[in-house]
């Protein structure tokens, strides 16, 4: 068997997406085999398909702090996915083994100690989430990507944390103001206001959007991803609408001149990293652990964002932030310039060198 590397992680493309940036630059240092191992019914595997990365899926159990019965049928989950790691580790005898968290990322990780293998640890958001905080009690490195993370971690682990930033795609960096604006029909002399809500859309949001098209549609224009459950065709003047943006996101960004969005640590770093000013409407802790509360915090404590909170935010008050925004150039300007400032250049190429480094 010729020497590999395995990357563990999934749930969410922003668990995957990062950790694909930082394989394109690992394969820029080493050309061993790269193996990743997910769920069996993790969005991962569809996002790996076109990639050629080999998969190998494991049955997984969500890590829940609260009771739920599910609790007790999710122990033989993860034990039956720690079994099957273990047989993939063993076969493999990976140089090393990368999570990028997520709750399907601890089997892998309890496995691989187990065998004595070195693991590497890496968190995008500012609290670090349960798969990380299981997952760094085995780990030779705990990589974050806040400054703020290290203080959930006690002092003796602190020593292994390092402050890396967050990987973002390389392609994003290669989109077209002009192309996003010609992709979906955006006059020259209109604003693009580019909405958000996930791949799966946030129903908040769509909501606060749709309910205040008629005014908002007179002042910019409106990109908007509503997601694949409450998407809604659109037939209103300077509005462009999809379930889902894929390879177009890059020049939709680039055209974007403010977003609305929640604040997962994905979407805030390529935000960060492309410039880009922002209206924020975190998850709330009822729907959450409250993770995009503090990330969202920090951009606008820096002065990259507004941040609303979601129990609070009417669509008038939406509405008044959005338009004072696009009409204050200089606001705008020093948006972008403080989301550029919380951006960590090289994350993606700091990591993969890491690796290399630990794996050999």
């Amino acid at each position: 068997m010729s020497e590999s590397i395995v990357f563990t992680g999934g749930g969410t493309g922003g668990h995957v997406f990062p950790a694909l940036a930082v394989v394109e630059e690992l394969k820029s240092l080493w050309q061993g085999r790269i193996i990743w191992i997910g769920s069996n019914k993790g969005i991962e595997r569809q996002l790996l398909e076109a990639t050629g990365i080999p998969f190998f899926g494991i049955p997984a159990g969500k890590l829940r702090r609260y009771f739920s019965i599910k609790n007790i049928i999710d122990i033989f989950r993860v034990i039956g996915g720690l079994a099957v790691s273990l047989h993939i580790l063993a076969r493999e005898r990976p140089l090393l083994l990368f999570s990028k968290g997520g709750y399907v990322s601890v089997p892998p990780v309890i496995a691989a100690r187990l065998l004595g293998i070195r693991v590497i640890t890496h968190e995008s958001d500012a609290q670090p989430g349960l798969a990380t905080r299981i997952n760094s009690r085995f780990a030779e490195k705990i990589l974050i990507s806040f400054s703020e993370s290290a203080g959930y971690f006690s002092d003796k682990m602190r020593k292994r944390v390092v402050q890396v930033g967050n990987p973002v795609r390389k392609d994003l960096f290669e989109g077209k103001k002009k192309c996003g604006r010609h992709l979906v029909g955006c006059p020259e002399n209109k604003k693009v206001l580019l909405v958000l809500g996930g791949s799966q859309g946030s129903a908040q949001i769509n909501y606060l959007i749709r309910n205040n098209l008629d005014r908002l549609t007179k002042a910019c224009f409106v990109v908007h991803q509503a997601g694949r459950v409450d998407f809604r065709e659109g037939k209103q003047q300077n509005y462009f609408t999809a379930p889902f943006f894929g390879d177009e996101l890059k020049h939709l960004l680039a055209a974007a001149d403010l977003v609305v969005c929640r604040a997962g640590a994905n979407t805030l770093w390529e935000l960060a990293a492309l410039g880009k000013p922002a209206v924020l409407i975190p998850l709330p802790r009822s729907a959450s652990r409250g993770d995009q509360l503090l990330n969202a915090e920090i951009f606008a404590r820096n002065g990259a964002a507004v941040v609303l909170p979601e129990n609070d935010t009417s669509g008038i008050r939406l509405l008044e932030i959005i338009l004072d925004l696009l009409d204050n150039k200089k606001k705008l300007k020093q948006m972008e310039s403080r989301a550029r400032s919380l951006s960590f250049p090289g994350s993606a190429a700091k990591i993969a060198e890491l690796i290399f480094a630990y794996g050999h």
